[in-house]
């Protein structure tokens, strides 16, 4: 760990209460993007705010020298938190329609935050330690996939030093507090949002033959995109395709007009992904086709929540584990395997073509993980009501993170 991290850790530490018991959704995240502003200029960073939406960015230059984007997210999650925290979420707030939320940090991007603007405390006040920018990046709406685009449609990279390496973290319970993951190349999955719209001829259900059913053919569909990936995919190369919803007819009786699904498309080759969606496309036009369907069904993409394969970039991974090893301990760097789960951080290293790297940062509570890897048992997750980082050691391990990481690419060493 650092030594100068005492010092400061009282003030991350109240910040991380402070953003835990204050939480903002997706697209409203205007009091939490103030917060990350105001401690960014306190530090002497150049700071712009509402760049593509409610994002934040800090600039620090430091002489002559390479442009390291660090990279944090802002908003919070519709859950009703049940973690029994001094300091937990008792926020509401009305959607869009006037329905009540209760809104939670349940995926630790305030633990993000805390560590992102502790970093940026101790690299401010250590310029004699590295040389270069740093371009510290508050990025809203990663829940929905819409934040890193958002920002860079805004000019992140042509406002602003375009970077020559991006690096972001992410707290899970799947390691303990104290240690970090590291996965080197395909690490998150490419992620689409598919919406199928099934089209029949609504009738009486006590006169099928009178109708086209979408119910069944919607069925037909569901099955036979299983096999998609069972025989259609080389086994070697990941994927997912995930019928999340089905939605159709009114009562018992009554046969619909239409029945829609929604699907989540995973893989990590852009090359599998675009095979996947083609092959829902096909295959729900052929059932439609089979059953007499009086339309073709409608497959839609949904921009707005789709992302790209995060790739962490070998080199830099390699270059980063070695100095967090030196800083954390060797046995406190542990690799990881990739998920199939998805994050807007791979569009920052993508646009702007730079190698890029998130770390996994332990949350899990080191005599709970062990008991629970001893048991078999799951500890609260992301996205869990019941999610709550070991705080200090999830802390202090976080801020010694992004510290480490920016003296390496930064360092005067180099």
């Amino acid at each position: 760990m650092l030594p100068a991290l005492d010092a400061v850790y009282p003030s991350v530490d109240a910040l991380y209460q402070d953003l835990h018991q204050n939480p903002e959704l997706s697209l409203r995240e205007k009091n939490t993007a103030a917060k990350m502003a105001t401690r960014l200029r306190a530090l002497g960073f150049d700071v712009t705010e509402r760049v593509g939406g409610f994002g934040v960015v800090g600039v620090l230059r430091n002489g002559a020298g390479p442009t390291l984007l660090v990279r944090t997210d802002l908003d919070a999650l519709p859950v009703k938190e049940q973690t029994g925290l001094p300091f937990a979420s008792t926020v509401t707030v009305k959607d869009d329609s006037g329905v009540t939320l209760p809104v939670m940090h349940a995926c630790g991007h305030d633990m993000h935050m805390a560590c992102w603007v502790g970093a940026a405390t101790l690299l401010s006040g250590a310029r004699e330690r590295w040389q270069g920018t740093l371009l510290f990046v508050g990025q809203p709406a990663e829940e929905l996939l819409r934040g890193a685009v958002a920002m860079i449609k805004d000019g992140l990279f042509t406002r602003f030093p375009r970077p020559d390496f991006a690096v972001a973290m992410h707290d899970t319970s799947l390691i303990p507090a104290g240690q970090v993951g590291v996965t080197p190349g395909y690490a998150m999955a490419n992620n689409d949002a598919v919406d199928v719209t099934v089209y029949g001829k609504g009738g009486h259900g006590a006169f099928p033959h009178l109708t086209v059913d979408p119910v069944a053919i919607a069925a037909r569909i569901v099955v036979a995109l299983q096999t998609v990936v069972a025989r259609e995919m080389n086994p070697l190369n990941p994927a997912v395709i995930t019928v999340g919803s089905i939605h159709g007819g009114t009562k018992h009786n009554i046969i619909p007009d239409e029945v829609k699904l929604q699907l989540t498309v995973r893989s990590f080759k852009q090359e599998v992904q675009k095979q996947l969606l083609a092959a829902i496309e096909r295959i729900a036009k052929a059932e439609a086709v089979a059953a007499r369907a009086p339309k073709e069904p409608s497959v839609v993409v949904d921009p707005l929540q789709s992302a790209p394969a995060l790739y962490n970039d070998p080199t830099l991974v390699n270059q980063l584990v070695a100095a967090l090893g030196r800083g954390l301990g060797e046995a406190n760097v542990v690799p990881a395997e990739p998920v199939m789960g998805s994050e807007d951080f791979a569009a920052y290293g993508q646009a702007a073509g730079v190698p890029s790297a998130m770390i996994w940062l332990g949350a899990a509570e080191p005599g709970a993980y062990a008991a629970a890897q001893a048991s078999g048992a799951q500890l609260p997750a992301v996205h869990s009501a019941l999610f709550a980082p070991d705080r200090e050691r999830t802390l202090r391990t976080g801020v010694s993170v992004l510290t480490l990481a920016a003296l390496e690419l930064l360092g005067m060493s180099r």
